[in-house]
Formats: structure tokens, C-alpha cells, sequence
């Protein structure tokens, strides 16, 4: 991708195993079906984090859906 005014710039996500949640609702209180992945279920589960952030998939898009019932994927990448 050529270098642009808007700083978007290519990233390449490695394939691997991933656990998914499904947030619905607005961007805003993401952090509510986050953090228990993270406090909860990893714990849990005897999982391993790999060496990657979390990343999402936006399934709606605002202003064709209101935020509040936004869905968006999150994927946080396993070993």
C-alpha cells in the first residue's frame, strides 16, 4: 500500500487459532465483553495467548446500523 494522508498503512495477520466473542452494541463498551476473556475465560480454559494483539471484525457499520446494535467480532489470537 502506498504511504497516504491518512496514515493507513498494510498489516499482515498471521494465521493461527484465535478464540472469538461476539460484542453487540456500541464500540464504546467493548471492554465489557473483552476483559473477560481475558480475566475469566483464559484463565480457565489452559489456553496460551500468542504473540499478537486482539483484533476485530466490524459486521455492521454505522450509519446503516445504530450503534446500539452494532455487531462486531472479536478475535484474540491463541498459541
Amino acid at each position: 500500500m502506498a504511504p497516504n494522508a491518512f496514515g493507513v498503512h498494510e498489516r499482515i495477520i498471521p494465521a493461527g487459532r484465535c478464540v472469538v466473542v461476539r460484542h453487540v452494541g456500541s464500540p464504546d463498551h467493548i471492554g465489557e465483553t473483552i476483559y473477560p476473556i481475558y480475566r475469566d475465560w483464559l484463565p480457565a480454559s489452559g489456553e496460551e495467548l500468542r504473540d499478537h494483539p486482539l483484533f476485530f471484525h466490524y459486521l455492521s457499520v454505522y450509519p446503516a446500523t445504530p450503534q446500539d446494535q452494532w455487531q462486531t467480532d472479536v478475535y484474540v489470537p491463541l498459541k
